[in-house]
């Protein structure tokens, strides 16, 4: 029997107790609003939503016309229910508290409306990523600070894929659950339960052409991967790069790998390329719940104290083995 995103919810709010009833109900929130996401990039040019839509992003990047409407989508869907205090996107300069007219929840709710932009408009896979915080402070008003909590501190997290069929990834601390569209019924079925990352891997995700401004323990680890059987690893890898975190995580949890988005030398100033909040947290938590692990090349991901809403990271996640392989590479650099 099919047991559905509602029903897998409801089951971890009531059998198990692992999440309450206000939380289970902003998540199914979330997932029509990825629905409607779906249904949007699923129409493509026949919608009139691809191209770019002339605007920049506050981290200066030109944002595509899905981009404004997956966040006004998860915006509209979200603001409503009395589950949150606030929101928080990549696509907007500060945070978005729940208007007044409307009655404000304990929670905070985080997201990249829109992952993998460059691959809108050649058909590739892109997807949303999400996170979920408790808000701690016991003021009515919200402000920034609220949202400046560690990854650890996350009450939910996941992403959906839109590529050949569209999946929901979600975890609330009971391991990894994956829902795909059914779009007969019009719901998310549950099709894994518990994924698990195998530990070891034979393949790896980098933006290759990147090379020459990689620090040395991150290009001493490619280096080795691309000498296969007859260097040190004494095996043959692949490399797989699709440029859409969602889509390459996606594989990752799958059937493994190795995802580096390090930092290099062409931005020194700036700690990487991808935002804490937004991406490295939650894919770091979904990660680890599936048996991985998630470092900046030194540190556990999620055991960072964020001091910016926007702030950027260095991300090594994937295969447990792999990952400890690179971030032992960088603590003896």
């Amino acid at each position: 029997m099919s047991i559905s995103l509602t029903r897998y919810l409801v089951e971890e709010q009531r059998d198990k107790g692992h999440i309450p009833p206000e939380l289970r109900l902003l998540l199914e929130v979330v997932a029509r609003a990825c629905k409607s996401i779906s249904h949007a990039v699923n129409k493509g040019a026949l919608g009139g939503v691809l191209g770019s839509a002339h605007t920049e992003n506050i981290q200066g990047e030109v944002q595509k016309k899905l981009d404004i409407i997956a966040n006004d989508v998860l915006i509209e869907a979200n603001e409503w229910g009395g589950h949150l205090a606030a929101m928080a996107s990549e696509e907007m300069d500060d945070i978005y508290a729940v208007p007044n007219r409307y009655p404000q929840g304990e929670y905070l709710l985080l997201f990249d409306p829109l992952d993998g932009s460059s691959n809108i408009d050649v058909n590739v896979s892109i997807g949303t990523i999400f996170s979920v915080l408790k808000k701690n402070s016991a003021y009515p008003t919200v402000s920034k600070e609220d949202f400046l909590q560690k990854g650890s501190e996350q009450v939910a997290a996941g992403y959906c894929v839109y590529g050949p069929q569209t999946t929901l990834v979600l975890t609330v601390g009971d391991g990894v659950a994956m829902f795909t569209l059914d779009r007969e019924q019009g719901s998310f079925v549950l099709t894994q339960d518990h994924v698990q990352i195998p530990v070891d891997t034979k393949e790896f995700a980098i933006n290759m052409s990147n090379m020459r401004h990689w620090d040395a323990p991150v290009k001493r680890y490619i280096d080795e991967c691309l000498l296969g059987k007859e260097g040190p690893r004494a095996k043959d890898f692949n490399m797989r790069w699709i440029a859409s975190m969602v889509a390459d995580v996606h594989r990752i949890l799958t059937r493994g790998g190795v995802f580096m988005y390090p930092w290099d030398k062409r931005e020194p100033n700036k700690p990487g390329k991808l935002r804490l909040m937004y991406e490295a947290n939650p894919m770091s938590w979904i990660v680890e719940q599936a048996g991985g692990a998630s470092t900046n090349g030194k540190t556990r991901i999620m055991d960072i104290q964020p001091k910016e809403l926007h702030e950027r990271v260095s991300v090594i996640l994937g295969s447990k083995n792999e990952v400890d392989r690179v971030t032992q590479y960088h603590t003896h650099a």
